[in-house]
């Protein structure tokens, strides 16, 4: 991918895992975003609170697409069509161990499925490589008006080998 003109371009330089990373494994590309327990994120009995989870894959989903080429900003100005954003439509979620203050876990997020306007996503959250968390999300690229956009042909190479088509 050529270098971005983003604004955040010089942070994510001299901060490299501040977006995550893309990783190559199985014909497949997927994100790695870093997270570590706060305080914040956890419960009067100190496990993680179940919406921390969701926050967390939210942000992970946020940054692949935006490592992907996805310009947020771009989409909800318009760029050259409707101004858009991608919404949750559906979320499938499975918490199989807690997770405490100062862990370090890392969610990680790949695409299952490309449709005209949605995306199927597939996450985990893990620590030390063992899965406390999963999710399948779908998400769907909506003008602001709130009626489904098709997926561009520029993002859906940008995609590349992450998916298998309906």
């Amino acid at each position: 991918m050529a270098p971005s003109n983003h604004p955040d371009h010089a942070a994510q330089q001299s901060w490299p895992d501040l977006s995550g990373r893309l990783v190559e494994a199985a014909g497949r590309r997927h994100h790695i975003l870093p997270v570590r327990v706060y305080f914040e994120d956890t419960d009067f009995s100190g496990l993680v609170y179940h919406a921390s989870y969701v926050r967390w894959c939210e942000r992970g989903r946020s940054d692949f697409l935006r490592l992907l080429g996805n310009d947020h900003r771009e989409l909800i100005q318009g760029g050259s069509r409707e101004p858009a954003a991608f919404v949750v439509r559906r979320m499938k979620l499975e918490f199989h161990k807690p997770a405490r203050i100062d862990d370090v876990l890392e969610v990680r997020t790949s695409i299952k499925q490309i449709g005209a306007a949605h995306l199927v996503l597939e996450q985990s959250i893990t620590r030390e490589g063992t899965p406390i968390f999963e999710a399948e999300v779908t998400v769907v690229l909506v003008s602001l008006s709130g009626k489904p956009m098709r997926i561009v042909h520029a993002l859906r190479a940008a995609f590349g080998a992450t998916s298998s088509h309906p």
